[in-house]
């Protein structure tokens, strides 16, 4: 078969499981879900083989430092995934949840109810413990999955989804409820988002060029977000020792993810200060520091920072330090220069925090904690499928709720409309 026809085969095939997995009780759902986290288990060192081989093959093909954290498969990390898929099972199943209930004058008694999606298209790159993330977190939601991995991390891909549908299958999962997509073929991205009729939702996870390119080519709805340009603002109120604490986790601990700060700017009544302790701090760290003029003034070992460094995902260990007069400026930098993602205000201020709160137009904003908690699993969701930065339908880390949708099912005894 062609490439075309093997995704409309794909299509189908879930079109066919979604409507099975939609019939599951909660406990049969959770039954499964606990086979799989169990067949992760015993599969551990051929995830950790399959891992291997493709980190091997990235350090061949130059991949950043940054890129290989991504993609390496440790045992804390395939402990993590099998914690997150008893996490989402212990979870309440959002399916057939009475979101609202109300009474016409006419009798008639409607109920909103949250039901499935239906078939979701995930597209990402390089992390493989997104294959169980999205696979179990949308079985549990009662969607079929169709996953498009990077080549980076097929086989590592590949022998997660394998241990997946096993564990699965011995529980009583449908057939084709987790379907990988096979092919490196870039063409099978631009199939599947054009799959009208098949694929009900596309969701991309990876750097803003991919998801870009899936938005451009696709004829299905897309939920996504195109980089994380996060900030932290240090206001004059601010715990000096909070903020370098803050700062520092939110660069350093993982700055290759979408949650980990870009840019941090200070107020101009402290910066003297806390500048060159906050260069200090991150350049023990191996931090590169990019700084505006004025930052510079103080910090004169700052590289200078260009306009474009301001909008700049850097996904590495390099930082932006910009001043500001007051927190009203900064909230009006961060909604010119960011990406609406992750922002964080650290302050004693009240009246500080409220206006940081209100102004700032992002997914999550944070008072005195930080950026690094954007995560479902952070939020007590569960694995996430992943952030949006969207306004419709989802926002945020996306959990069992957003992948879930809602009818109205209407109760009569006859009536009939005059």
């Amino acid at each position: 078969m062609s490439l075309h026809e093997d995704m409309l085969q794909m299509g189908d095939r879930a079109v066919a499981a979604a409507r099975a997995l939609a019939l599951l009780s909660s406990r049969k759902k959770s039954t499964i879900l606990e086979g799989m986290a169990a067949e992760l288990d015993t599969q551990r060192a051929t995830l950790k083989h399959a891992n291997v081989t493709d980190m091997e093959a990235g350090r061949k093909a130059g991949l950043s430092a940054a890129m290989l954290d991504r993609l390496q498969l440790t045992d804390a990390r395939i402990d993590a995934m099998i914690k997150g898929i008893r996490d989402v099972a212990a979870l309440k199943d959002p399916v057939g949840q009475r979101i609202s209930r109300w009474m016409r004058p006419n009798g008639l008694e409607i109920h909103k109810i949250r039901v499935p999606i239906g078939v979701i298209a995930i597209i990402y790159e390089s992390r493989p413990n997104v294959t169980a993330d999205a696979a179990v977190l949308c079985l549990k939601a009662s969607n079929s999955v169709i996953l498009r991995g990077g080549s980076e991390a097929l086989r590592s891909n590949q022998a997660i989804a394998a241990a997946l549908q096993a564990g699965g299958a011995k529980k009583g999962l449908p057939d084709f409820s987790i379907q990988l997509v096979g092919t490196t073929d870039r063409e099978a991205v631009r199939e599947l988002v054009q799959l009208e009729g098949r694929v009900d939702l596309a969701i991309p996870r990876g750097g803003e060029g991919l998801i870009r390119a899936v938005v451009e080519q696709a004829h299905v709805p897309v939920i996504k977000h195109y980089k994380g340009v996060c900030h932290v603002y240090v206001d004059e109120s601010a715990d000096f020792k909070m903020a370098l604490e803050i700062c520092e986790n939110a660069k350093c601990q993982r700055p290759g993810v979408c949650n980990a700060i870009e840019k941090v700017l200070v107020h101009e009544k402290i910066a003297a200060q806390f500048l060159p302790e906050l260069a200090a701090r991150l350049t023990a760290r191996k931090v590169e520091l990019r700084g505006s003029d004025a930052a510079r003034a103080i910090v004169p070992t700052m590289k200078p920072a260009t306009d474009a460094d301001w909008y700049e995902e850097y996904l590495d260990l390099i930082l932006t330090i910009g001043l500001v007069k007051d927190v009203h400026a900064a909230t009006a930098h961060i909604n010119h220069y960011g990406s609406h993602h992750s922002d964080a205000i650290i302050a004693a201020n009240e009246a500080a925090q409220k206006a940081f709160t209100q102004e700032v137009d992002s997914a999550t904003v944070y008072v005195n904690a930080s950026t690094r908690f954007t995560d479902g699993g952070e939020f007590g969701m569960g694995a996430e499928i992943g952030i949006s930065t969207d306004k419709l339908h989802a926002r945020g880390p996306m959990a069992l709720e957003e992948l879930t949708t809602y009818k109205y099912v209407i109760w009569g005894n006859g009536q009939v409309r005059k």
